[in-house]
């Protein structure tokens, strides 16, 4: 009985109390026509109160989201379906499925009764707008009676999950000299003798090195045949992001760590396509994907990894050993000073393939955040290591910044480089 008068509403408590008026005027007066009014007026809230906290209690709800796993900004359908459990029925419902603000806002239904033979279907739309694991609902049911004396709150259906993945942009093309060790067709992998380095004899491609021409099988197959080291337990490729937020410049989706995950994801799923096993990792080490031979060529593994990456605490990069894990590598690097940069280049082993992406996080700096450093004198000292090197300003497409490392042809270190920085390690 508490329950179901503190469910009454504004319109239903003043009737009821119209009612006991009634009732205590009917006694002094003697009046029994204005008593039965009375009863009447005291009996309508109290049974409406009764029947709404009844049909609170037997409305069913399933919540279903399709697709589970999104990129931002593209839609997503819930279907809320009820129906309602034994015979009384709601006069009416007020639903509300709590939505996440990044997700989109929360939607309200004004519905009918629902039936426990014709179950109510209802569906909207969701578009979200940053990446991450987010949970839809509860939903919050209001129940009404026929004449709006009384109404009750209830959650219910629980949560759903949704996961908002970076988008993923298509790219073209590869740079000149890499794919090794993936398994392309055409190659032929040579057996040494023991103790020594495997080779692969593969065709030229445009960027290699004219020294490394295997003049035999140039010969045998009569098309020009590089002959290119590989170690093939190491086979694949390494993709590296800073996800260090003082590298960083930007404010939520428009932030430059956002752009520089998106851009990773790209290359993952671009490397995927063409056979590669592919490593991804951060600035720390940590390997998020294709570490243990799983992932390596799933684009769900990659892209659920960087959909809940959090940027990482630490202000400086510091190596020491190869980030790259022995293979070619892919750097996507926020804010790096010259030391940072001459630092990686001496980890990465003499030969190896190397390309990386430097954001220009000032063109991602508000007016109320820190200053940046140039990226230029970074990018000259990865070119003279050999590394494939572009600098990224938020108005280019990522389409253009790829075909930019697909078109440099300085692949292999520079000798005179390496050799000063072992002289000076």
């Amino acid at each position: 009985m508490r329950r179901a008068l503190a469910g009454l509403t504004t319109r239903g408590r003043c009737l009821l109390a119209a009612g006991i008026a009634a009732a205590l005027c009917a006694m002094v007066l003697n009046e029994r026509d204005l008593m039965r009014v009375a009863l009447f007026t005291i009996l309508l809230p109290l049974v409406a109160a009764g029947f709404a906290s009844r049909s609170s209690a037997g409305v069913a709800v399933e919540r279903m989201v399709a697709p589970t796993r999104v990129q931002v900004a593209h839609g997503a359908e819930v279907r809320l379906r009820l129906w309602g459990r034994g015979r009384l029925r709601a006069g009416s419902l007020l639903l509300e499925d709590a939505v996440p603000n990044a997700v989109g806002e929360s939607p309200r239904f004004l519905t009918p009764r629902p039936h426990h033979r014709r179950p109510l279907l209802l569906s909207y739309r969701i578009r979200p707008g940053v990446r991450g694991l987010h949970r839809v609902g509860p939903l919050s049911l209001k129940v009404t009676d026929a004449f709006g004396l009384a109404e009750y709150d209830k959650e219910t259906a629980g949560t759903s999950s949704l996961i908002v993945v970076p988008p993923v942009y298509p790219l073209r093309g590869l740079p000149g000299g890499s794919g090794l060790g993936s398994g392309e067709d055409g190659s032929i992998r040579l057996r040494s003798g023991q103790g020594e380095d495997d080779a692969i004899i593969r065709p030229y491609r445009q960027g290699d090195d004219l020294r490394k021409v295997h003049w035999k099988s140039t010969a045998r197959r009569d098309e020009l045949m590089v002959r290119v080291e590989d170690r093939p337990w190491r086979g694949g490729t390494t993709v590296l992001l800073d996800t260090r937020s003082a590298a960083h410049r930007g404010i939520g989706p428009a932030a430059s760590l956002e752009w520089a995950i998106s851009f990773t994801a790209s290359i993952c799923v671009h490397l995927h396509r063409f056979g590669h096993e592919v490593r991804l990792c951060t600035d720390d080490g940590r390997v998020l994907a294709g570490g243990t031979g799983d992932g390596g060529h799933d684009d769900t593994v990659v892209l659920d990894a960087l959909a809940m990456l959090p940027a990482s605490h630490r202000r400086d990069l510091h190596w020491i050993s190869d980030p790259g894990f022995g293979q070619e590598t892919f750097a996507v690097l926020g804010a790096v000073t010259p030391g940072a940069a001459e630092e990686l280049a001496r980890h990465r082993p003499r030969g190896l393939r190397s390309a990386a992406v430097l954001l220009d996080v000032r063109a991602w700096a508000g007016s109320d955040q820190p200053a940046a450093p140039d990226p230029a004198p970074a990018a000259a000292l990865l070119r003279a290591a050999g590394w494939s090197v572009a600098i990224a300003q938020p108005n280019q497409a990522m389409t253009t910044i790829w075909a930019e490392l697909c078109q440099a042809d300085a692949w292999r270190p520079a000798a005179g480089y390496a050799a000063d920085i072992g002289r000076n390690a």
